[in-house]
């Protein structure tokens, strides 16, 4: 069977559209309208005749030809992004787009700052950075780049190890006059605490062989890392810090360190992006360019 050029967009079409897990997501994805890619789909199936997938108002199921044929179709949509990826690393100055997710916190302290001197170095490249602490479905979303602080639960994406952020314990010096400060890791059991939603309820901390586990409780909550800065700064409880966020509060003293001479586990940061596309020269760019900028936030940050 010959393949025809409309056959080819309709194969990629139908790529699309189990990636994206509905008409509706591909087509967004892709820039046509559901009604363009019910089309491919249908005129598809009327070629090949066979079924490829099962619709309904809510769900799409691949059938037994569906997914094989799947397999084959991606094959060629990634042949043709790694020939486009090609063609943009031999161009001298790299351009193109580049679309980003990263909680808000982080992006505001480090990964904004970082991409405003990345974007000096390569002004071609466009950015769309999008600030959110909900995990976004990259594929679907068509982000080239997650900055996540968890390893990856998803093996069909790919990350890179960013950074190793270092965190510490703080409190506000009025929840310090009023309360006392924890000298040892059993007085810990006694303070109240501003509770990181995204985190585990118990606190290790060690010093030599020795390990010590406190389980945190408190009357103020959230999933925002930066409220969970200002809650502590208020004097509300203390709380664990990265100390990018947590060191310049300690020099302007809004903030203090306590049993710094204890160890907490570190916060590591991952570049997670999609299978594939590690080829293309300006996410290459901007994942090294991340890594030199957090070592050198990273040097500057100890104290």
């Amino acid at each position: 069977m010959n393949v025809s050029f409309e056959q080819l967009k309709s194969m990629v079409v139908f790529a699309q559209v189990v990636e994206q897990g509905s008409l509706t997501g591909a087509a967004k994805r892709i820039g046509l309208s559901r009604a363009v890619v019910s089309y491919h789909i249908k005129k598809l199936e009327t070629q090949l005749g066979v079924t490829l997938m099962n619709r309904s108002t809510r769900s799409l199921k691949l059938t037994e030809a569906g997914q094989q044929y799947y397999e084959r179709c991606r094959a060629i949509a990634e042949e043709a992004e790694a020939a486009n990826q090609q063609i943009e690393n031999l161009k001298e100055e790299p351009e193109g787009l580049l679309k980003i997710t990263c909680p808000v916190n982080i992006g505001l302290q480090t990964i904004v700052p970082a991409l405003n001197e990345f974007k000096k170095l390569y002004p071609k490249i466009e950015l769309n950075v999008m600030l959110t602490d909900d995990v976004v479905n990259i594929i679907q979303e068509g982000v080239d780049l997650a900055i996540r602080g968890a390893p990856l639960a998803d093996s069909g994406l790919q990350a890179s190890k960013l950074s190793t952020l270092k965190t510490c314990l703080c409190g506000s010096p009025d929840y310090f006059k009023k309360n006392g400060r924890p000298k040892i890791p059993t007085d810990l059991d006694a303070h109240d605490w501003v509770i990181y939603q995204l985190t585990s309820g118990t606190l290790t901390l060690s010093k030599g062989s020795r390990s010590y586990s406190v389980k945190v409780s408190g009357g103020i909550s959230t999933n925002n890392a930066a409220a969970r800065t200002a809650f502590v700064e208020g004097g509300h409880g203390l709380g664990r810090i990265p100390i990018y966020d947590a060191w310049p509060k300690i020099q302007s003293g809004n903030l203090e360190a306590v049993l710094e001479d204890y160890s907490l586990p570190d916060i590591n940061i991952y570049g997670v992006f999609p299978p594939g596309t590690t080829g293309a020269k300006k996410l290459r760019l901007l994942i090294d360019f991340l890594k030199e900028y957090f070592e050198k936030e990273s040097r500057r940050a100890c104290y």
